[in-house]
């Protein structure tokens, strides 16, 4: 089923579901580890499980003869066999996510086509991450700059126009395409309102939902639902939520995400920062309230950022569903 329709079957039956995001495995690791993070919340009857997509990481090494050699590795590979993976084993729609980032559109084209033949045609379409060793992001000489460019080729493989132009009495496909959304401002936006214009054209280029970025003031969703709509945008916003589980979140969160953490929550870990247990218990506590109030407001799905660790996500799944 498309994501966007399952939304719309939530909002139809007045009833919130969740969905989750996971890493694939390391290069090296097996299923195992993604199968157990799944098994901790399959129960719950997730509405579909998103999977991450890493760009390659560029090093520098000298080789026996003394010459320095570059190289690139892709530390998390896998991203549409893992999806594969968990679709064929738990029956859960699956939607892995596609980036700009180091990919050239040839590259993309051949991901949609493996995704097409697996029977996945969901996909979440990003612009991704600089590369660490960039200042800023650089697209791929034969890529796209924007994510509206990328949603873009979905669309038009799915009317039968590739990269080298039209295939004649070619088999269409069927994509749905999923985008990101910041409620607290993408970090490259020039303004909030240069990042809604932003957004609205990746929904003009084809996307059918949009997913955001962490947040963990409900008002800066509800602020940012408001602004999308009076931009014109209209598809369905699903609401990510990470629950904060460590001291160390008071730092990396706001300067990885660009978001701010509420000065309540941040004095409770400070507080407790002594007490890992109490601390994750905090962050726990402060996730399911704020579900419980999206729930209430009509938000017809959850999306949970679990980092492939799903022992806090099932407690606050037992709490909310």
């Amino acid at each position: 089923m498309k994501i966007k329709e399952i939304i719309l079957k939530a909002e139809a039956e007045h009833r919130c579901r969740f969905s989750c995001e996971m890493l694939p495995p390391l290069k090296g690791d097996g299923t195992e580890g993604v199968f157990a993070a799944v098994d901790n919340i399959i129960d719950y009857d997730p509405a579909w499980i998103d999977i991450t997509f890493h760009r390659e990481v560029s090093f520098e090494r000298i080789n026996a003869d003394g010459v320095r050699e570059c190289h690139s590795l892709r530390r998390r590979p896998g991203t549409v066999g893992i999806s594969a993976a968990i679709h064929a084993r738990y029956g859960v729609e699956v939607v892995p996510h596609l980036i700009c980032g180091g990919l050239s559109r040839y590259d993309i084209e051949d991901a949609l086509i493996d995704m097409d033949f697996l029977g996945l045609h969901n996909v979440l379409a990003l612009r991704g991450d600089k590369s660490p060793a960039e200042e800023r992001f650089v697209p791929h000489l034969q890529g796209h700059a924007c994510a509206a460019d990328l949603v873009r080729q979905i669309m038009d493989m799915n009317r039968g126009i590739f990269v080298d132009g039209q295939v004649d009495n070619c088999r269409q496909t069927d994509f749905s395409a999923g985008v990101a959304g910041y409620p607290e401002t993408h970090a490259d936006a020039l303004s909030p309102e240069d990042d809604i214009r932003n957004l609205k054209k990746k929904v003009d280029a084809g996307a059918e939902y949009i997913i955001t970025q962490l947040f963990f003031d409900n008002g800066c969703y509800f602020d940012f639902c408001r602004r999308c709509r009076e931009a014109g945008i209209d598809v369905p916003i699903v609401a990510g939520i990470k629950p904060l589980s460590t001291v160390k979140h008071l730092e990396i969160l706001p300067s990885v995400f660009g978001t701010r953490l509420p000065d309540a929550l941040v004095g409770e870990v400070q507080r407790y920062a002594d007490d890992p247990a109490a601390v994750r218990q905090i962050g726990t506590e402060w996730s399911i309230a704020q579900c419980r109030e999206l729930k209430e407001a009509g938000v017809p799905v959850l999306h949970l950022y679990t980092m492939s660790r799903t022992d806090q996500i099932s407690d606050i799944l037992k709490a909310l569903f």
